[in-house]
């Protein structure tokens, strides 16, 4: 634009004015619209995405690099037996609507979390917590029912945020925070609008304004990204296209990695999967590699057993459930001689959709009919996530270090072995790093050995962003947009 101006005054004057009109407002991209916006009461990780450490804060809270960081908290004291958290908040905080965040919002908190009859999507979090007592305002005393070397972690999730008893009601379509950003409005199957707080306690943020605009169709979201309806799609649901992003100097591709074990879930009460055989047939049918290729263009990491490959106490067990086609038609033989045929139900995402039709045509070569039913997200959460009912689904589990799911006898893929409960007990109340070392390792043979589920692939972070844009996050060590430090740098 400066080649028609004829003198240095005039491109300087130019320039004072560039930097004083650096933009202030992002426009974010998302694939999935979250079903509400309490992360206190729902499981959707597109919650998150919008609402974590923007809107909403726990007492501790992730950093970018996974470490668990103070969040409302800012210090704690840990009793020797390692039963009582004393923590310290900080002063002069204040919701959103104005109320000021006290020490009796953490009891209110953290006794709605784990009540009877709690819609918290992650009452295990908060199982071992006899109570929570405020001894001030800025002092509150959580004392466990044995030592727990996760507590902090806990903590630091989406689902252990604090709210206000007076909006928490509401937060579902009107969330009330005490993070730098608050809600603005939520246009239903288009966008969520947030704005800076500026009575924020912290570090005040740059930008002034965000909005997350919820765009599902792959090739919509490349166009949005050309065209810069969106400044920033951190979750790029089209990796076919990266290349083309990665060639183009406006854009910059951030690859990284997620908490995401992408699996194909099987439903282990109900024949014929409550036989390992066929649970092992299955396994053995699969090309990990065929999956990465063909539903995520060569993003993406093989897992054998539910836990990330970035994780120090990763055991890399892919050998066990080796791609042998040859040995899932000898199992079959055996325990299914009739042949079978199996429902396959896929949610939105693309790796399910794309991965899915890979995987039926996988098992088709081995003999196992399969039929696929696409469902929407909400239809996915009811029908198979609660109902039960499905034989075979496709699902990235994006929460962080979540192995203890396979504990849980209600949990969708039902499985709950008792050893492997014991094991999840024990951890819970273990706290040195190299006896939890051991537990982790035994629990991920345990789940690969029983074939629980396919494992995948840990999902990969691709993202593509405005190259003008700073501060976002590279991996994912939660489901999070988190835009803290996101600025503009030009």
């Amino acid at each position: 634009m400066v080649h028609h101006l004829r003198n240095g005054a005039a491109i300087c004057a130019l320039c004072a004015g560039a930097a004083l009109a650096q933009q202030t407002d992002i426009s974010v991209g998302m694939v999935l619209e979250p079903p509400n916006l309490d992360p206190t009461a729902g499981a959707a990780a597109a919650i998150d995405e919008v609402v974590y450490s923007n809107v909403f804060e726990g007492l501790t809270r992730f950093g970018p690099d996974g470490a668990v960081n103070p969040g409302l908290a800012e210090s704690w004291d840990i009793s020797e037996d390692g039963t009582v958290y004393t923590f310290t908040l900080r002063s002069g905080v204040t919701f959103h609507d104005g109320e000021a965040m006290t020490a009796e919002d953490v009891v209110f908190t953290l006794d709605r979390a784990r009540a009877e009859g709690s819609t918290n999507a992650q009452p295990a979090l908060f199982a071992n917590i006899v109570s929570v007592e405020a001894t001030d305002d800025t002092t509150v005393v959580v004392t466990l029912d044995g030592p727990d070397g996760a507590f902090l972690f806990d903590m630091a999730w989406g689902d252990a945020v604090i709210v206000d008893p007076a909006s928490a009601e509401t937060n579902a379509t009107n969330p009330v925070g005490t993070g730098p950003f608050r809600f603005v409005e939520w246009v239903q199957g288009d966008r969520v609008e947030l704005a800076r707080n500026d009575d924020y306690w912290g570090e005040p943020v740059a930008l002034e304004a965000a909005t997350f605009r919820f765009i599902s169709d792959p090739n919509a979201a490349f166009a949005a990204l050309m065209a810069g309806d969106v400044d920033a799609f951190p979750n790029f649901p089209a990796p076919e296209t990266l290349a083309q992003f990665e060639a183009d100097p406006r854009f910059t591709v951030i690859v990284g990695s997620t908490e995401g074990e992408t699996i194909l879930a099987m439903n282990n009460a109900q024949a014929p999967l409550d036989d390992i055989r066929v649970r092992q047939a299955i396994s053995h049918a699969i090309n990990r590699q065929d999956i990465i290729d063909g539903a995520m263009f060569g993003y993406g990491t093989p897992i054998g057993t539910h836990f990330a490959p970035h994780n120090p106490d990763y055991v890399d067990l892919t050998a066990n459930s080796a791609y042998d086609p040859e040995a899932a038609r000898a199992l079959l033989a055996e325990a299914a001689p009739d042949g079978l045929s199996l429902r396959l139900a896929l949610p939105p995402p693309s790796y399910a959709r794309r991965g899915g039709e890979i995987i039926a045509a996988q098992l088709r070569e081995v003999g196992i009919e399969t039929e696929i039913t696409n469902l929407e997200w909400a239809q996915w959460l009811e029908q198979v996530f609660r109902g039960h009912d499905f034989d075979l689904t496709i699902v990235s589990h994006t929460e962080p270090m979540d192995i203890g799911i396979y504990a849980r006898p209600d949990y969708y893929f039902q499985y709950a072995r008792p050893e492997f409960v014991a094991l999840n007990d024990t951890l819970a109340t273990t706290s040195d790093p190299v006896e939890r070392s051991s537990l982790l390792s035994e629990m991920q043979q345990i789940i690969a050995a029983d074939y629980v589920n396919g494992y995948l692939f840990q999902l990969a972070k691709t993202g593509v962003a405005d190259a003008r844009i700073e501060g976002l996050w590279e991996n994912s060590p939660t489901q999070a947009n988190d835009l803290t430090a996101v600025r503009w740098t030009e």
